[in-house]
């Protein structure tokens, strides 16, 4: 494989668990920030409750003020279809929607159950295909969750499955607690590319444990060739326990570039971005990699 496609999640996922929320203005910079590093699909934020995630409010904002790029993807999460409503006026051209293979997880992320919460995927759908939206699916706690333990591989496939059956074209397979290891993340990539073509699915792992690089390259050896990272490893899960962030998008460039396989990042401007971004967060980037290449 050639060429990988990398999702940048940090404005979304990266900042939801973050303590100290930044600006509409901060988090409008680091967009900027990573289009000028040669990102090319990047959740700008989700259009959820600032009860729940104070972290994303002003989101739509946020996108307003981006604006349509070409050649750039500006992906907004909604978990409802007011959500879908505020992001469409917002000028979104794509959205994503959530579901969990874990009853547990579902009923205390989303206050619902999985079956419950395709039945607010109906009308968000319709919403999309009327307004001429992509939809993108994201799977959790396909491989462990932090209520349950073990997640029934069954479960993750039915669940992947109807995303893709309901029209999304993109289903991300989310390790939301990094409980997976190589072999495993292996297995359950196999079971569901049995069920849906394999160029419809992404990987979006959580590196607790340090695997994230590890399952990876195991996916990636599946035919998996669409990854979700986050800049500076940003992120976490606010109903995840312990769940630390996203793998770094910086160290995961740097493993496909020493593999030959091209990104179209720099990693360089990528690393100033991370830099940046823990500044105003008031934390250091996890990534030594940031750090070394920011000062270069």
């Amino acid at each position: 494989m050639d060429n990988v496609r990398l999702v940048e999640v940090g404005p979304r996922d990266g900042l939801q668990n973050e303590k100290r929320p930044l600006s509409v203005a901060d988090r409008v910079q680091m967009i900027e920030g990573l289009i000028e590093a040669g990102l090319t699909t990047i959740e700008a934020g989700s259009v959820v409750s600032p009860k729940w995630v104070p972290q994303m409010e002003g989101s739509t904002e946020v996108l307003s003020s981006v604006g349509h790029r070409e050649g750039i993807t500006l992906q907004m999460l909604v978990p409802n279809f007011r959500g879908f409503e505020a992001a469409r006026d917002a000028g979104a051209e794509e959205i994503a929607i959530f579901a969990s293979a874990s009853e547990s997880f579902s009923q205390k992320n989303i206050n619902c159950s999985i079956a419950e919460s395709f039945d607010r995927f109906l009308p968000v759908m319709e919403g999309a295909r009327n307004a001429g939206m992509r939809v993108r699916g994201y799977v959790s706690c396909v491989l462990g969750c932090p209520y349950e333990g073990p997640v029934a591989l069954s479960s993750v496939v039915a669940v992947a499955s109807r995303l893709h059956a309901f029209g999304c074209y993109e289903v991300s397979l989310g390790d939301t607690i990094g409980i997976g290891t190589p072999r495993a993340a292996a297995t359950m990539v196999r079971a569901v590319a049995a069920e849906i073509p394999v160029s419809s699915i992404a990987l979006h792992e959580h590196n607790t444990y340090g695997q994230a690089l590890a399952n990876i390259l195991a996916c990636l050896e599946e035919g998996v060739s669409v990854f979700d990272s986050s800049v500076g490893g940003l992120g976490g899960c606010p109903y995840a326990k312990g769940a630390t962030g996203n793998v770094a998008t910086e160290e995961l460039v740097f493993m496909l570039d020493g593999m030959g396989i091209k990104t179209g990042v720099d990693l360089p401007k990528l690393a100033r971005v991370a830099v940046e971004t823990a500044a105003k967060l008031g934390r250091d980037p996890v990534s030594p990699i940031s750090r070394i290449l920011a000062a270069s």
